[in-house]
């Protein structure tokens, strides 16, 4: 070998030793949409704080693993995992045949519907009082999406995006929409302690709740067994205990094992 061959030797084993850093290896990078009560969200000391925040980091423990969360917005999360930016995401995200033609999710961890919160003064008393009004949806999200295929039906004169649930909450208090249409496990815990909002309707929608993967993803598999540990010892029950402060249902994905949704 010459000393040319060598030193291209010696620059490739470095640049492939860099590229699997034990600092990358380490991590496994989570987007989320940090300002989504209860699941993630900021404390008053500006940790990130949630019942995914907190499942996110048990399973990269058991990975072997530490979670780097990155704040991401809700519709942004989709490219992010597609394009490789991030290994996962959570933000309360609903599985759905047409997101598993493009991403892949493991098993659900809790079984959700969408609601209608309005302020406690409105008169507004369900969806058939927001005739020609002003509703405020999450950008990209399945209240979004329920929200514009209803529109007609209940005559919504504007549907209006956000990022996130804090700034939806300031316009509803302010006046300047309506009603949200959003998450009803978020919308309880949120007003739960705010008088001059209240939740007027469930909207069943029958949506279950995982993390978020590329499409075909390994990780994904992994993640997925891990789950299922997790339900076995009773981990994600305690977490609905500690953020919702109530007993998880048994008959729940919560609870329960359930199959892994297949991709399209």
């Amino acid at each position: 070998m010459t000393k040319t061959q060598f030193l291209k030797l010696a620059a490739l084993a470095a640049a492939v030793w860099l590229s699997f850093s034990p600092a990358q290896a380490e991590e496994i990078k989570v987007g989320a949409n940090i300002g989504n009560v209860p699941w993630e969200f900021q404390d008053a000391s500006g940790n990130m704080v949630g019942f995914e925040i907190d499942l996110v980091n048990e399973v990269a423990k058991r990975l072997g693993k530490e979670a780097k969360i990155e704040n991401i917005p809700f519709n942004g999360l989709f490219s992010a995992v597609q394009s490789g930016r991030i290994d996962a995401a959570v933000s309360s995200i609903t599985i759905t045949e047409k997101r598993l033609a493009s991403v892949s999710f493991a098993q659900p961890y809790y079984d959700s519907d969408q609601s209608l919160t309005v302020a406690a003064e409105s008169g507004i008393k369900s969806l058939d009082d927001m005739k020609g009004k002003v509703v405020a949806v999450d950008t990209g999200s399945t209240g979004d999406i329920w929200a514009t295929e209803h529109q007609a039906e209940y005559g919504f004169a504007e549907i209006r995006r956000f990022e996130g649930l804090a700034p939806a909450m300031l316009d509803l208090e302010a006046g300047r929409i309506n009603g949200y249409i959003s998450d009803i496990p978020a919308l309880l815990y949120y007003v739960k302690d705010k008088p001059q909002l209240t939740v007027v309707q469930r909207i069943e929608t029958g949506e279950k709740y995982s993390i978020m993967f590329a499409k075909d993803a390994p990780l994904a598999g992994e993640v997925n067994k891990i789950l299922t540990d997790l339900k076995n010892e009773g981990y994600i029950a305690g977490l609905h205990d500690k953020w919702f402060g109530a007993k998880a249902e048994d008959t729940t994905s919560t609870v329960q094992v359930r199959d892994m949704p297949k991709t399209k």
